[in-house]
């Protein structure tokens, strides 16, 4: 990672930890529940989603901590999902990072009404900001509901389940991508550059950047689950196989799926190049995600 990415990744992680430690400290709310929140969301992570929030901003020459309550919003939704998705009723799975799941610490209904909790508090923390406009807050909390619910993340989970112990088409496993994994990676972006006041046109062109890199991230996963080790990801490893499901790998070969991955990496940073902006971390983050191992 270049040296001017892991700076701004450090700090701008250090300041959104303890933005969210802050949130949940404050919470009038059960003790257990406040710590099985906060279990989650201090597990750790590149915090690749509020990074982009955050570099989005900074390639305006705008303060990235303006975007601090929408970038913690993003991950209580994030970390809701991961909880969710680790549940013996979802992918079963012990570890997360490197660690034992929620449920496995705290009890199956304690990890679920956790993940509850981080999907309602999300849109609690953007509505109560003191940083954003009315208008900014209903467009934060609509494109944030959108990206989550039925036409984004979760309608993404619910074909993904479908779609286990079929053969999918590419396409069929794109949208099952897009929604699943996509809609809140391309959150994070166009967040912060409607924070940022970008124009139409702007927001066009990193709507593609977003499209693009959420394709990528998800491909660089599916290659991770074949070729990377538990030790690194801090999950096991063949359990996409294991649950038979359909993978970029499986239908196009790892050849395949390697070059279909730095097609969407090419596709972000010509994106990216048509917004005029100073968009040098992005550009970086764009490498991140296609090449990280982890």
């Amino acid at each position: 990672m270049a040296g001017t990415l892991s700076a701004f990744m450090q700090e701008y992680k250090d300041v959104l930890e303890r933005e969210m430690k802050e949130l949940i400290t404050n919470l009038q709310a059960p003790s257990v529940l406040k710590k099985a929140m906060d279990y989650s969301l201090q597990a750790g992570g590149k915090r690749i989603r509020p990074m982009l929030l955050f570099a989005t901003l900074a390639s305006f020459g705008k303060n990235p901590r303006t975007g601090l309550a929408a970038a913690a919003a993003l991950e209580m939704i994030h970390t809701y999902s991961l909880i969710h998705d680790d549940l013996p009723s979802m992918d079963d799975d012990d570890l997360r990072r490197g660690q034992p799941t929620n449920h496995k610490v705290f009890g199956e209904a304690a990890a679920i009404l956790a993940g509850d909790a981080l999907l309602t508090y999300a849109f609690q923390v953007i509505a109560q900001s003191n940083s954003y406009s009315s208008e900014h807050k209903v467009t934060l909390i609509e494109w944030l509901a959108e990206a989550a619910g039925p036409e984004g993340m979760v309608g993404g989970q619910m074909a993904d389940i479908e779609g286990e112990t079929k053969k999918l088409t590419l396409d069929e496993l794109e949208y099952i991508h897009k929604n699943k994994t996509g809609c809140l990676l391309a959150y994070s972006v166009m967040a912060g550059a409607l924070l940022a006041g970008a124009n139409e046109e702007q927001l066009a062109h990193f709507r593609q950047y977003a499209f693009h890199i959420g394709l990528a991230f998800q491909i660089q996963d599916d290659i991770l689950d074949v070729e990377g080790s538990e030790e690194k990801l801090g999950k096991r490893v063949g359990s996409d196989s294991a649950n038979h499901k359909s993978t970029y790998p499986a239908l196009l070969t790892m050849e395949g799926a390697k070059k279909q991955l730095a097609k969407h990496a090419e596709a972000a940073q010509a994106a990216l190049l048509q917004t005029h902006t100073d968009s040098a971390l992005l550009l970086e983050l764009v490498d991140l995600i296609a090449t990280r191992d982890q």
